[in-house]
């Protein structure tokens, strides 16, 4: 395998990796401790979630990463990167959830009550997330967005 093809490998895995594991904790938390859900229930939840981050880890990995380079052009500080990791994690997760509450049959106005509070929860999750993210791309010898490693 070609050493580009290498880094992409690695880059999915790193993607793949950190998306699933953030969001299995994650939403387990969120789950059990904030929406009173059952551990059993959260785990068949988190179980069947898998898939959907499978799916979307690559792509929000490449999303997340040209929101960062957009953000540095305005500027360097770790500020911006934060403000940065907060909005693409907002702006690529809402569209996803909107998409699975109208799967399971939420209606309209239930949909966008949901999304908009989840919208502001979850921007903080997306600065750690981000955080997360690199140490997962580092642990996979990954390129940082400016080339270095995360």
């Amino acid at each position: 395998m070609s050493v580009k093809g290498q880094f992409c490998v690695r880059h999915a895995a790193a993607d793949t990796f950190a998306m699933v594991v953030f969001s299995f904790i994650t939403g387990m938390m969120i789950e059990i401790f904030i929406s009173g859900m059952t551990f059993e229930q959260s785990l068949a939840s988190r179980t069947l979630s898998i898939p959907v981050n499978i799916a979307i880890a690559w792509p929000y990995g490449a999303f997340r990463d040209y929101v960062l380079r957009c953000g540095y052009r305005l500027s360097p500080s770790s500020w911006m990167k934060g403000l940065s990791d907060m909005v693409a994690y907002v702006l690529f997760q809402s569209p996803v959830y909107a998409g699975i509450l109208w799967v399971v049959g939420a209606d309209v106005d239930q949909i966008v009550t949901a999304v908009t509070s989840n919208a502001f929860v979850s921007g903080m999750l997306g600065v750690v997330y981000g955080q997360f993210l690199d140490i997962c791309r580092r642990a996979f010898r990954v390129p940082g967005v400016t080339g270095t490693i995360s």
